[in-house]
């Protein structure tokens, strides 16, 4: 099942499950945070009294889920991503034993289609990071990793845009990494039974057409059950939490020349089973103050 939040015309809004060309919305105006915390006999009542069906060109989906906390986010998870940033900054590169945490304010989220309203007075240097993103399904902690996977909801994408002048200004990332309009999400959220194993998914970015990054999550150096029984020893994972798993090679200030994102272009990340987060970029010297 693919889960989805939506603005309707006028000042409706609601969250339901997409069945072909159409959205099915829960009963009640319940939530998609909400249904995700619900246990599985519950989810499965509201499934089974699902709205009638709306076309789905009627409406505009937002990002699915909008968590009060911070998006979690793992660093230099795929080797050449790691090997490639090494390079050019100029260091060794030294693998952690450990998933390299951080965090993205949730005012940094936005959703799909929805235009990136960058400003240029706050950096020069926005990048683009696709990334694999887990939606915890159940409060939990401590949890191995063979039972990793058995808290998950589902999967969705994610581009972790990057201010990287403003992570090595602050010297560390969570700065650069929390711009407003820079954690898109979407387009919906696929249940986990529906992508089977996380390792198997082919990942791709694309801007204005043309391919920067294109991996496999089998690559990742900590895979998702890791990451999430390290994320949750000793530390309380709740219903609706997202992961981001880290992002693979291509990334633009590791190329020769170094390459950012410009006004006008349109970043398209594609993840096999689950599907495209596009997002169109404006960069101006406006954007700050037009908020």
């Amino acid at each position: 099942m693919r889960y989805v939040t939506y603005s309707g015309p006028g000042s409706a809004h609601g969250a339901g499950v997409i069945e072909g060309d159409a959205i099915r919305p829960f009963a009640g105006g319940l939530s998609l945070d909400a249904f995700i915390a619900l246990d599985p006999a519950g989810r499965a009542a509201e499934i089974a009294k699902l709205g009638a069906a709306i076309p789905a060109s009627t409406v505009r989906l937002l990002t699915p889920l909008h968590p009060k906390k911070n998006v979690f986010c793992v660093g230099r998870n795929y080797l050449a991503h790691a090997e490639e940033g090494a390079r050019a900054l100029g260091k060794e590169l030294e693998l952690p034993p450990v998933p390299t945490f951080f965090t993205k304010a949730p005012t940094s989220i936005t959703g799909p289609e929805q235009p990136l309203k960058l400003s240029a007075d706050v950096s020069p240097s926005y990048d683009w990071e696709a990334e694999l993103a887990i939606v915890i399904g159940r409060t939990c902690k401590d949890v191995s990793e063979a039972d990793a996977l058995d808290v998950v909801f589902g999967y969705t994408a994610l581009n972790d845009v990057s201010a990287r002048d403003l992570q090595r200004l602050h010297q560390q990332w969570f700065k650069g990494k929390s711009i407003d309009d820079t954690c898109p999400i979407g387009p919906w959220i696929v249940d986990a039974a529906d992508v089977g194993d996380p390792q198997a998914l082919h990942i791709e970015l694309r801007v204005n057409g043309t391919v920067k990054q294109s991996a496999s999550t089998a690559a990742m150096i900590f895979n998702c059950r890791t990451i999430i029984a390290q994320l949750s020893r000793g530390m309380t994972l709740e219903a609706g939490d997202i992961i981001a798993t880290g992002t693979p090679e291509g990334v633009g200030f590791a190329r020769t020349p170094p390459e950012f994102l410009k006004d006008g272009d349109v970043m398209e990340v594609e993840i096999e089973k689950i599907g495209i987060l596009r997002s169109p970029v404006t960069i101006s010297a406006l954007a700050s103050a037009a908020r």
